[in-house]
């Protein structure tokens, strides 16, 4: 199923600052990926994807990115959902780079970083 839906979004504040807060947390050029496990999802997983205004002045180049992250994101997500079995978690994305990279870059790291956050999510 690739669908980003409503549901599948992370949208509290309070949520959000508790991931910054306590989440847990690796960097994977040009991302950072924070993760919590939740206790209270109606889906496996709950994302935000940030691309931060110090990096990128103009909101057409954020939205750009954010657009290309999400794809990425929604496209290879199944791995992550098959693999979380009864657990829940909320994740983050922040993408850290100083410059517009190309979409098939974005996609091969948000795979590598989904890849990881399994390992890191079953030990």
């Amino acid at each position: 199923m690739q669908t980003f839906s409503k549901a599948e979004r992370l949208c509290s504040s309070v949520l959000i600052e508790n991931l910054f807060k306590s989440g847990i947390s690796y960097h994977l050029s040009p991302f950072k990926f924070v993760w919590l496990e939740a206790s209270e999802n109606n889906v496996p997983v709950k994302t935000v994807i940030s691309v931060p205004k110090r990096l990128f002045k103009k909101a057409v180049d954020r939205n750009r990115l954010k657009r290309m992250i999400r794809e990425a994101y929604r496209k290879n997500k199944n791995s992550l959902y098959d693999s979380l079995l009864e657990k829940k978690i909320h994740l983050m994305i922040v993408f850290t780079a100083k410059s517009i990279i190309e979409y098939k870059d974005i996609e091969e790291k948000i795979i590598e970083g989904l890849q990881r956050l399994v390992k890191e999510i079953n030990q």
